[in-house]
């Protein structure tokens, strides 16, 4: 069975001064990440995707290490577009992600629409499911993003009720269904039901 899992980076250096796409993994993300390399899915990996930003390649980089691969760094699936306000205070920014969340079809003080985002990362990520790649494939991205098409997989409205309770959760998606085989569940923790898939 061809699986494909997305990865979300785990915990970042938080930096009001730097752009968000630019801010990298703190210690304990990188700690983190190199548990999950104990994972036993992980000597299946034939292919790895990763958003642009600084985190999610940070990850991909450790992860193509270990396996011995290189990364496709690929655009158009990169976290939703904040842009707008830039960096937010952490009550602020659950406040807005709840309205990303809530109202989908609205832009929520600029940022990019929730359906958008939802459309953008199903089209960014479309080829991926048809790949002939025998093995398994890992899209290292972001939570938001990767919420939405979750919710698109699942056949699931978009709601946050979907979403990774914290950064660094996976979920693994059967490339012949299109579907997930389960929620998201910890990059560096192994859990019944979901360590033994694939």
């Amino acid at each position: 069975m061809p699986l494909l899992r997305y990865i979300t980076h785990p915990d970042v250096e938080v930096d009001p001064r730097v752009d968000v796409p630019r801010w990298n993994l703190s210690a304990r993300g990188r700690s983190r990440v190199e548990r999950m390399l104990e994972q036993p899915w992980v000597a299946d990996i034939e292919r790895i995707v990763t958003s642009q930003e600084n985190k999610a390649i940070e990850t991909a980089l450790i992860l193509a290490r270990h396996v011995g691969l290189d990364i496709e760094i690929r655009s158009g699936i990169g976290e939703n577009d904040r842009s707008a306000t830039g960096f937010v205070p952490a009550e602020r920014y659950q406040e807005l992600a709840e309205q990303f969340f809530d109202h989908p079809y609205t832009s929520v003080d600029g940022w990019e629409r929730g359906i958008d985002a939802q459309e953008r990362i199903t089209a960014g990520l479309a080829d991926l499911l048809e790949s002939d790649t025998p093995g398994d494939i890992v899209v290292v991205g972001h939570g938001s993003v990767g919420t939405l098409w979750y919710c698109c997989l699942a056949g699931l409205e978009i709601d946050r009720a979907h979403n990774q309770p914290t950064q660094g959760h996976y979920f693994t998606v059967d490339r012949e269904t299109r579907r997930p085989l389960h929620p998201w569940a910890p990059i560096d923790e192994t859990r019944p039901g979901v360590a033994s898939i694939g």
